[in-house]
């Protein structure tokens, strides 16, 4: 069987692999934030009062909606609840199942059941959002959509994931006014960052499949795609062709007219010669990264994505951004993440574990059930003691389950996992 990985690289894998903002990270109202005299996050749950005053001094949403502070989804749950977990790389940490490590390779392999987790940290944490009036009490309702939708109306003040609530809430109505949703350094953090791929990610593939009636045409098409050419012009995200959407000079890209109006206005008409009609209409519905977010095109030496161009950022300034700017010291988040050394980049290779056996696999979809459930309650317990109950409860039902036979097969695959990381850093 062959394929060709996705998200190729020409960089090294100790490279960070985001573009301008990171995967996770403290994302929350700045012009709230400004208005209390941006006070210091030392810790998670320093936010919590912060957000408190935050959720006072905001009011209701746009469209005269409850605000809240924090607001969850479940839809992404498994084998835990994934808003939980995700905090945790926020400090750092990679998970394989139920072994959180950190990215790095460092420190030791943490179970996620053990009571001063990373997991556990955070389940406390939301559980004081919930016993402030800060947690949304949809967050077990909803689903990723209807969050989205409360960011856009402005009902939600933060976000850990940047390419959610602040992609969503970042509007130009709302920039322009001098609001917006960025990045706040939460001082004892390291956030988490994929390495990028020298050799692609192979968890994500593209194959021409055995019954394919035309496989050389399949695969003609699937040469062009990876070409300059075909990554400048296949997807939207990218710059298009050189001399049509932007030019070169002084050795740096500039947007066209037509440029500014497909990447900056939202959309703009293509000249006959390539077809005529809407950019997006051309860009391919894939939803497939053929390179990372920072590569370079060999024939142009110029970035495939306009939004990490000079010339760009200088279109798309706005009030609320300049005020960050300002305040941070830096140009974007993951230039002041650099300049703090707050960025833990986790080496980009190809590794995935071997597939469960049988029995683990029915062990697994078990203990999640019961690590989910009682995750929940215990979020929404009233008081402390309550939450503490349902931790207990989860972790004797779960480990009565089964749990520690799994977790010994997650501990394995991430020792092998930092193993290959090790292999690449030598």
């Amino acid at each position: 069987m062959w394929c060709v990985p996705s998200e190729i690289s020409t960089r090294e894998p100790t490279e960070s692999l985001a573009g301008l903002e990171p995967n996770s990270a403290l994302y929350i109202r700045w012009d709230l934030y400004e208005q209390l005299g941006y006070p210091e996050i030392n810790t998670l749950e320093d936010l919590l009062p912060i957000l408190k005053d935050m959720q006072d001094l905001a009011g209701t949403s746009d469209s005269g909606q409850p605000v809240y502070g924090i607001s969850l989804f479940k839809d992404w749950d498994g084998a835990y609840a994934s808003n939980v977990a995700e905090l945790s790389s926020m400090y750092g940490y990679d998970r394989v199942g139920y072994a959180f490590h950190k990215a790095d390779g460092s420190g030791e392999i943490q179970n996620m059941l053990d009571e001063d987790s990373e997991y556990m940290r955070a389940i406390r944490f939301y559980n004081k959002a919930n016993q402030m009036g800060i947690l949304d009490p949809e967050s077990t309702t909803q689903n990723y959509d209807t969050l989205t939708g409360k960011y856009a109306d402005g009902a939600v003040l933060y976000s850990q994931l940047p390419w959610h609530g602040a992609v969503a809430y970042n509007t130009d109505a709302h920039t322009s006014e001098g609001k917006g949703m960025y990045m706040a350094e939460l001082k004892d953090a390291t956030t988490r960052q994929w390495g990028a791929y020298n050799v692609g990610n192979t968890e994500v593939v593209m194959m021409v499949g055995s019954k394919a009636q035309d496989p050389q045409r399949m695969v003609d098409f699937i040469n062009w795609l990876y070409s300059p050419e075909g990554i400048a012009c296949a997807t939207d995200r990218y710059c298009g062709p050189e001399g049509v959407l932007y030019t070169v000079e002084d050795g740096e890209p500039v947007l066209t007219d037509l440029g500014k109006q497909c990447f900056v206005d939202g959309d703009g008409t293509m000249p006959e010669e390539y077809g005529g009609g809407s950019w997006k209409d051309g860009g391919s519905k894939l939803g497939y990264k053929f390179i990372s977010a920072g590569d370079v095109n060999p024939e142009t030496g110029v970035l495939y994505a306009p939004t990490m161009w000079d010339s760009y950022a200088e279109l798309t300034t706005n009030p609320a951004m300049e005020k960050w700017k300002e305040h941070m010291g830096a140009e974007n988040a993951i230039d002041f993440l650099t300049q703090k050394n707050e960025l833990m980049v986790s080496p980009g290779i190809s590794f995935a574990p071997e597939a469960d056996s049988t029995e683990i696999a029915t062990l697994r979809s078990q203990v999640g059930s019961v690590i989910v459930e009682n995750t929940w309650k215990a979020i929404f317990a009233s008081t402390d003691e309550e939450c503490e109950q349902y931790i207990q409860a989860m972790i004797e039902t779960a480990k009565g389950l089964g749990y520690d036979d799994v977790y010994a097969v997650d501990e394995a695959n991430a020792q092998a996992k930092r193993d290959a990381w090790k292999a690449v850093l030598e």
